[in-house]
């Protein structure tokens, strides 16, 4: 016997707290059907309309357009608008429809049959089918593919076209994150890339000058630097968007951000915790509406293991005890965050509150540091065999609050002993820096964003170092075998126990050292209809905001 599963309609969305959206014209016109029946479920002051440019700024640029060889999250943002996948999940993190209409999973947990949505395009006027399908899901299964996205597919056995409209997908053994992770997964046209060679698919001009999906907003004009400019797709599947164009506009700082938001020149914005303040004036001015709540990641400052510089856990111990996060926190963030113990979000089901803790104690950290053989120099530097305890911390100026929590950390570290020179990049260079394969850095100010399924594979297993997201190096192999059971169990709180416990033995082993759960805000302007926060999906049915004139 077979679950079968009936779907909503929607498109995926990304979460990005760093992103901001602006009104221009807006133009008249109708509405097609779908888009009358849903028109209902929001209190609003008019009917909804088409036309408006929506404007999102950001201080990062995108880097390309391919979910399965990107990592940055502009880059996500601009892809969730371009491509579908199979399902998306909604604000309250469940799995609805999308290209499929509905799916039946076998009684093992096993197989799953996708039954695909007929009658969907892609933005060149080529129909859907499941050859896409069968050709997106197998791009990680490749043996020459050397992208970021080889875990969500390491179980899938076989991935076979019943007919034009029904694709069949099993497993090795049940992964329980396979719908709300695996089938999210954008799908890619056969018809443009099915021949090229994959290790020409990560640098094809599809990824920046030609990318072709079956999203609400369709490519139309990359300035490198200034803004990547999309325009509604007028087959889209749900209907054509109310809004005529999405443009993504990248500014050089937070500071600048803002400045437009007060102008009146954005209609929607992810403010970042040291702008709240001014933003919570410009609400109470009429300007904008403010929504907020936990989000679903952690920021955090990582250690290349691979450097004999950390690969001493005292060292960590250490280096964690010497900052004083409250105090970065009230600085930076206006105590709008709170401190963090260890991976995951207070925000997520899986979440352990009881992790190790390595509280502020600058004695505590020079204690642990002679333990570890180091020594006092006439300088107030530590040294040992004839080096000092010197490193570079590497940020980006693509989120202002990471470049300035590297200057105070540089401070405090310095209190205890230790010698740290601050290198800021590009959101793109720095990305192609710290991560496969180059790991060219000594630590770094970054964060990590959780997805719709909790699982910490991503970050932690040895498996993940070579062409993963585990770019600090970190190995453990009680860690990696817990994070094995981890997914191939379906329920919910078994999945729970293993995944506290995983997360407890990473705080102890302090690969990073974990600096807080931020709080997630977002602006718009009173006329944009639409959005609403949602740890899960901001951006959820974009295709049916719209803006009042």
């Amino acid at each position: 016997m077979k679950r079968s599963f009936s779907l909503l309609l929607s498109m995926i969305v990304i979460i990005s707290l760093f992103l901001a959206a602006c009104s221009t014209k807006t133009d008249s016109g109708s509405k097609n059907e779908n888009q009358k029946e849903n028109t209902g479920k929001e209190a609003v002051s008019s009917e909804p309309r088409q036309g408006g440019n929506l404007i999102l700024a950001h201080t990062a640029s995108p880097t390309l357009f391919n979910p399965y060889f990107s990592t940055g999250g502009p880059d996500g943002t601009i892809e969730a608008l371009l491509f579908s996948g199979l399902v998306t999940i909604d604000r309250e993190f469940s799995a609805v429809g999308n290209l499929a209409e509905k799916w039946d999973v076998s009684d093992d947990d096993k197989t799953y049959t996708f039954h695909l949505r007929k009658g969907v395009k892609w933005h060149d006027g080529e129909d859907f089918t499941a050859d896409d399908v069968v050709f997106s899901y197998n791009i990680p299964l490749h043996p020459d593919y050397t992208g970021p996205r080889k875990l969500p597919f390491e179980n899938v056995k076989e991935i076979k076209k019943m007919d034009d409209y029904t694709v069949s997908i099993s497993l090795t053994e049940p992964y329980a994150p396979f719908i709300t992770i695996t089938a999210q997964f954008e799908i890619l046209p056969e018809h443009i890339l099915g021949d090229v060679p994959m290790k020409e698919l990560g640098t094809h001009e599809f990824n920046t000058k030609k990318p072709i999906g079956t999203g609400p907003f369709k490519f139309e004009e990359w300035k490198d630097g200034q803004y990547i400019k999309l325009v509604a797709f007028d087959d889209y599947y749900e209907g054509r968007p109310y809004l005529d164009s999405f443009t993504f506009k990248m500014v050089p700082d937070a500071n600048a951000l803002m400045a437009q938001l007060q102008a009146g020149d954005i209609s929607y914005s992810g403010i970042s915790a040291e702008q709240l303040p001014t933003a919570k004036t410009l609400e109470e001015k009429g300007i904008i509406k403010l929504t907020s709540g936990p989000s679903n990641s952690w920021d955090f400052i990582g250690y290349n293991l691979r450097n004999p510089l950390f690969q001493d856990k005292k060292v960590r111990h250490a280096l964690t005890h010497a900052i004083a996060k409250q105090k970065i926190i009230d600085a930076v963030h206006n105590g709008e965050s709170t401190i963090a113990h260890g991976p995951g979000s207070p925000a997520n089901w899986s979440f352990n509150p009881d992790m190790p803790k390595f509280d502020y104690d600058p004695d505590t950290a020079k204690k642990l540091l002679e333990e570890a053989g180091w020594k006092l120099g006439a300088d107030k530097i530590y040294e040992k065999d004839g080096k000092k305890f010197e490193f570079t911390l590497t940020t980006t100026n693509g989120y202002g609050s990471w470049a300035k929590i590297a200057e105070i950390v540089q401070q405090q570290w310095k209190e205890v002993g230790v010698k740290v020179n601050i290198k800021v990049l590009e959101w793109s260079a720095f990305y192609e820096e710290i991560g496969p394969p180059n790991w060219k850095f000594d630590a770094v100010v970054t964060g990590w964003s959780i997805g719709s399924d909790p699982d910490p594979t991503w970050f932690w297993h040895t498996s993940e170092i070579e062409n993963g997201l585990n770019w600090f190096g970190y190995s453990n192999p009680e860690v990696d075998k817990l994070l094995e059971i981890n997914t191939s169990i379906v329920d919910q709180e078994e999945r729970k126990a293993l995944i506290q416990k995983s997360d407890a033995i990473v705080a102890e082993d302090q690969p990073y050292s974990f600096l807080y759960y931020p709080n997630g805000t977002i602006a718009h302007s009173p006329k944009l209809h639409g959005p609403k926060y949602s740890t899960a999906n901001s951006f959820f049915e974009i295709h049916k905001w719209w803006m009042e004139e």
